[in-house]
């Protein structure tokens, strides 16, 4: 029975990015330990996965003391379990457990990434992300992509050696539960209770945001697009569903004020409930600067809200542009406010990408099929 730890930095990565993945593993005869941080999530992912987890105080943020400490704790612990498979995910939880898994012997030591931190930062911060990056790398004997063009990227600026770099199937860390995004799966009282929550009027044209609300998801051009839009067709909306996250990236002291003032703005908070916002936006808007392969295009597709995004890795792997969706340029306001009202004005055009996307994620990111593959490459590792 070969010993898997699958870590990431903190429980909500486990709770968002991976759910059912390690109950999966569990049920095919693996032996699953989770690792990360506390946090508020860990009993809806003790209760929903069924495996044993460790806690490691792991921070997203740099913290030399701090990291030392939880690499000789990992180092530690990989020693006492001596797992066969070491799997991570996340930037922190990547470099902490592929090195103390490297010390402490551990043959087969994977890191998924799932989006480069450091191409939306400049300066020694920039250095520091890019060093990890590379350090995370060596360390790893199997880097995992979780998207073509990311792939390509990695290859293209020397990041990680080809011969240990693959992307499981066509993309995705975990693909998506298409029994849980489904228009047909809905529960009716709990979509009266979200619009009744943001006064939803059937006059009204809703955009939809879901994501944190920092910088490098694009929420500056985002609001400065809209804004630009609204002057024109007062009953359109914007609905943010996420939170500030201000420690790291901020948005601009002007985003902020129009998220907190502007008419058209509606603060729906986190959710995680999103498919229902999705069920009835007339499009998702996306533009982030950065990604791996983003879930939220994946669930939008699967409950076929129509798409807007940015022209970046990952989102090209899931939204081909006046075909599935439409694609604006990378930190391009303007083109993102033209990309928007050319969907503004192609309704008809919208149904038919999303009938096209829903197919595709159908064939390609069912989260059965993405399980399997990630458990069969498990295997092939092993013997």
């Amino acid at each position: 029975m070969p010993k898997l730890i699958r870590i990431t930095t903190a429980p909500i990565s486990l709770n968002v990015l991976l759910p059912g993945q390690m109950r999966y593993m569990k049920q095919q005869g693996m032996e699953v330990i989770m690792v990360s941080s506390d946090g508020p999530e860990l009993k809806t992912v003790l209760d929903r996965e069924g495996c044993p987890h460790h806690i490691v105080p792991m921070s997203r943020k740099m913290s030399p003391l701090s990291d030392v400490k939880c690499l000789w704790m990992l180092y530690r612990f990989f020693k006492k379990e001596k797992p066969d498979i070491v799997h991570s995910h996340t930037p922190k939880a990547g470099l902490l457990a592929m090195l103390a898994a490297k010390f402490a012997g551990v043959k087969i030591r994977v890191h998924t990434i799932a989006g480069l931190r450091y191409v939306t930062t400049k300066g020694f911060t920039r250095k520091v992300l890019l060093f990890m990056e590379k350090l995370t790398g060596r360390a790893a004997t199997h880097v995992w992509p979780n998207s073509f063009s990311l792939k390509e990227y990695i290859e293209k600026n020397k990041l990680v050696k080809p011969s240990k770099l693959e992307v499981i199937g066509k993309g995705s860390s975990n693909g998506i539960d298409l029994t849980r995004y489904s228009l047909t799966s809905m529960s009716l009282d709990k979509l009266i209770e979200i619009k009744k929550k943001i006064h939803y009027d059937t006059q009204l044209i809703y955009f939809l945001s879901v994501g944190r609300i920092v910088h490098d998801k694009g929420m500056d051009e985002l609001l400065g697009a809209f804004i630009k839009l609204y002057e024109d067709n007062s009953s359109l909306r914007l609905i943010l569903v996420g939170s500030f996250e201000d420690e790291v990236d901020p948005v601009s002291e002007e985003t902020r004020k129009l998220i907190m003032t502007h008419p058209g703005v509606i603060q729906a908070g986190w959710s995680n409930e999103v498919e229902y916002y999705m069920s009835f936006a007339f499009a998702l808007v996306h533009p982030s600067h950065r990604e791996g392969f983003p879930n939220v295009l994946l669930q939008a597709g699967a409950m076929m809200c129509p798409i807007v995004c940015s022209r970046i890795d990952g989102n090209v792997d899931i939204v081909s542009d006046n075909v599935t969706g439409f694609i604006s340029e990378v930190k391009d306001q303007d083109s993102l406010y033209h990309k928007m009202q050319q969907a503004l004005n192609s309704p008809e055009l919208l149904k038919t990408f999303t009938k096209t996307l829903r197919k595709n994620i159908e064939e390609n990111f069912d989260q059965p099929m993405v399980h399997q593959l990630l458990y069969q490459k498990y295997m092939s590792l092993v013997s």
